[in-house]
């Protein structure tokens, strides 16, 4: 266990960390929480996808931007950054794998090599690809450990959803998970309404609303052999937001595997919205 972090390696030994950074909050706040500690950060960033700020709060000589797909410039920036570690933090806009990408040789190659193509494979090509030249990948949740789902209930007063409600809704999500279809669920008293696949977490919460019905559970959850070099679901504002207009109020999310952006102000937004945020363990879990 590090004292920085307990999901930074024991060996790590403070050398300059490549932050690859998509959109979103999540990015940011690692940037933030990196150069906090001391430790050298540099970016690479993403045209038309990273967030301005942590742009312009880089200096230039610590900062290169690529297009989406751009694997052998990824690589080679990350060097030229002078990185011994990187991470990723922040998704692309998912359409982008459809219209909007710039896929070079090197990403050509690895993408015409793969059978089944899912965030999986191409995100682990992806960080073999940068292991290779000598660059060890981090775990996506180091730094933001008091940001991860907590055991229990995280928001004011007594849980509301029946636990047996809540315990199905973690089987059908895990099972979703295992088959690589999507991270989350939504359940009402036995009864699947639906499940997360490649538009996200978002729009399943929307279709679920549309039920125009009560009692009803999201449930965010991680596949048993998640690798979280890159792959760490998130719970956000805009999440929230999108529960509350579905009526959704309740949501179950794996302690110390999901993470929750800006936890602080989202129990607090939370709680003005009615909505409960429990943290549920392995513990729970199905088998």
């Amino acid at each position: 266990m590090h004292p920085r972090s307990v999901f930074l390696p024991p060996e790590f030994d403070g050398a300059p960390i490549g932050l690859i950074a998509g959109k979103g909050l999540y990015p940011v706040l690692m940037a933030e929480r990196i150069r906090a500690t001391g430790i050298p950060l540099r970016i690479v960033s993403f045209r038309g996808e990273t967030e301005h700020c942590l742009i312009d709060s880089t200096p230039g000589d610590e900062h290169l931007q690529i297009k989406v797909g751009q694997l052998g410039k990824l690589l080679k920036s990350l060097k030229k950054l002078g990185c011994r570690y990187a991470v990723m933090a922040g998704q692309i806009t998912p359409k982008r794998l459809f219209h909007g990408l710039h896929p070079d040789l090197k990403a050509l190659a690895i993408l015409n090599s793969l059978k089944i193509k899912n965030a999986e494979t191409i995100f682990g090509a992806i960080a073999a690809e940068i292991e290779a030249i000598d660059i060890r990948m981090l775990d996506a949740r180091c730094f933001l450990d008091d940001q991860l789902a907590s055991e229990g209930l995280m928001t004011k007063g007594a849980v509301r959803a029946e636990a047996a409600f809540i315990h199905h809704g973690i089987q059908i999500a895990k099972g979703i998970a295992e088959l690589d279809v999507g991270q989350g669920a939504v359940v009402r008293k036995g009864t699947v309404l639906a499940v997360e696949a490649y538009e996200g977490t978002d729009p399943m919460l929307q279709r679920a609303g549309t039920f125009k019905t009560d009692d009803l559970i999201f449930v965010k959850t991680v596949k048993r052999q998640q690798d979280y070099r890159f792959d760490v679901p998130v719970f956000g504002e805009r999440t929230l937001e999108v529960m509350h207009t579905a009526g959704i109020h309740t949501a179950a999310l794996e302690v110390d595997r999901v993470l929750m952006l800006d936890k602080a102000a989202l129990l607090k937004k939370a709680n003005r919205l009615k909505i409960e945020l429990i943290g549920y363990s392995q513990a729970d879990t199905p088998t």
